[in-house]
C-alpha cells in the first residue's frame, strides 16, 4: 500500500524502554502521530483507555478479529494486542507520519502490508541490565519478571529481521538515535516522492 505518510514500527522485550523512548519522540516531533493498539490486559499504573491502549475484553477483541478490524494482531505474554486498520490509513492518506509500539509478531505482519514501513528494535545494553529494569518497574512479581526474560530471549533474537537496531543504554542517545531513524526516513527519495508528489510532478519526476 502506497500513501504519503510514512509509518515506522517500534518493537523490543519488555523493560528495554520501548514507550519511554516512544513518548519522548513524540514530545519532540510534532509531525509524528501515535496509533493506539487494543488490548486484552488490565491497565497497568496511570495507564487510560484511549490513550494508551483501548483496553477490551477477549470477546470484543475476538469480535474485531472476525470483522478483519486489524492490520495485525498477536498473543503476548498471555494477552491479546491488535492495531486498528481504519486508524492507519487514514492517517496515512493524509499524509501524517505513524508510529507503532508494538511486539516483533506484529512488525513483521506490518511490513507484509507496507513494504515502506520501517521497523526499528530496540535492545537493552544487556540481559543484566534488562532484569535489573524490570525489577525497578515494580510491576510484576519475581515469577512474572523470569517469564518476561524468557521471552525477552526469543524477542531479541528477532532483532536481525529489523531495518534499525537502537541499543538504549544511555537514554538521551537512544532518543536521538531514534529522532535521527525518523528524520532520515523522511529524506528518503521514495517517501518524498510520496509525500511531495506535487514538487516531484512539477519538476518532471513523476
Amino acid at each position: 500500500m502506497e500513501t504519503p505518510g510514512n509509518l515506522f514500527v517500534v518493537a523490543a522485550p519488555s523493560g528495554a524502554g520501548k514507550s519511554s523512548l516512544v513518548k519522548s519522540l513524540l514530545e519532540l516531533d510534532s509531525q509524528l502521530v501515535v496509533s493506539v493498539s487494543h488490548t486484552t490486559r488490565a491497565p497497568r499504573g496511570q495507564e487510560q483507555s484511549g490513550r494508551d491502549y483501548h483496553f477490551v475484553d477477549d470477546a470484543r477483541f475476538r469480535a474485531m478479529v472476525d470483522h478483519g478490524d486489524f492490520f495485525e494482531w498477536a498473543q503476548v505474554h498471555g494477552h491479546l494486542y491488535g492495531t486498528s486498520r481504519s486508524a492507519i490509513e487514514d492517517h496515512l492518506q493524509r499524509g501524517e507520519d505513524v508510529i507503532l509500539e508494538i511486539d516483533w509478531q506484529g512488525a513483521l505482519q506490518i511490513k507484509q502490508l507496507f513494504a515502506h514501513a520501517v521497523l526499528i528494535f530496540i535492545l537493552p545494553p544487556s540481559w543484566d541490565e534488562l532484569r535489573q529494569r524490570l525489577q525497578r518497574r515494580g510491576e510484576d512479581g519475581p515469577e512474572v519478571i523470569a517469564l518476561r526474560m524468557k521471552n525477552a530471549r526469543e524477542e531479541v533474537a528477532q532483532a536481525r529481521h529489523f531495518d534499525f537496531v537502537i541499543i538504549n543504554a544511555l537514554f538521551g542517545t537512544a532518543l536521538f538515535d531514534l529522532k535521527t531513524v525518523v528524520h532520515s526516513q523522511r529524506l528518503k527519495y521514495a517517501a518524498q516522492r510520496r509525500n511531495r508528489s506535487q514538487v516531484f510532478a512539477a519538476l518532471d519526476l513523476i
